[in-house]
């Protein structure tokens, strides 16, 4: 786990498909979930998030939780199966992509890709606003940002046609930037986001 540069402290081995399975049998309980999270057990912390009822989830709760992350694992998890159905999902996508703390920051960018996954019933202007976001932040090196931020990107230009072309815009606008990070972020995102399977898929749709 280490060597994935996944925090092995606390850490008991527990498989992600067998903590879905026992989340699924738990059901929502957000009572059980702050337990769990109150832990500091590595596995605890992303079943925690995977039966905690978003609508119980406070803002307050939400800021706990990140600058407990220590690991990207718990932070995606957690981002991606609790946090992006709450009602602060969209204001802490942004509050968090301006953060230093690496954890704290990449969960803003975590949040934007699951969002765009998720988020269904949201519009393309949604969107648009955190594209600004991803070009001003394209220049952290640190590892586990640019790559939420790559991430978000890519998800970004992959939800429509209108999208993928702003998406491929902005990343060619980053392009330019003079970043190793940057430039990683760009050329990957340019890379998927113009492939033939991306673009007959969202021709598809």
């Amino acid at each position: 786990m280490a060597r994935f540069g996944i925090n092995p402290k606390n850490t008991y081995g527990v498989s992600i498909p067998v903590l879905r399975k026992m989340a699924k049998e738990i059901g929502e309980n957000h009572v059980l979930a702050q337990r769990l999270w109150n832990s500091d057990i590595h596995g605890a912390r992303i079943l925690a998030g995977m039966i905690d009822s978003p609508d119980e989830v406070t803002e307050k709760q939400m800021e706990r939780w990140a600058k407990d992350f220590d690991s990207w694992d718990v932070c995606d998890q957690v981002c991606s199966n609790l946090f992006d159905r709450t009602n602060f999902a969209h204001k802490k996508a942004i509050d968090w992509s301006r953060r230093g703390e690496e954890f704290v920051k990449r969960a803003g960018f975590v949040l934007m890709a699951a969002l765009s996954v998720h988020d269904k019933e949201a519009k393309d202007d949604v969107f648009l606003k955190f594209l600004p976001i991803i070009k001003r932040q394209a220049q952290d090196e640190r590892n586990f940002v640019k790559k939420a931020v790559n991430w978000a990107l890519r998800q970004i230009g992959k939800r429509n046609r209108s999208l993928n072309q702003m998406a491929i815009k902005t990343a060619k606008d980053i392009q330019g930037v003079d970043s190793k990070a940057a430039k990683w972020i760009a050329s990957d995102a340019i890379r998927e986001l113009t492939s033939a399977s991306v673009q007959k898929r969202l021709r598809m749709r």
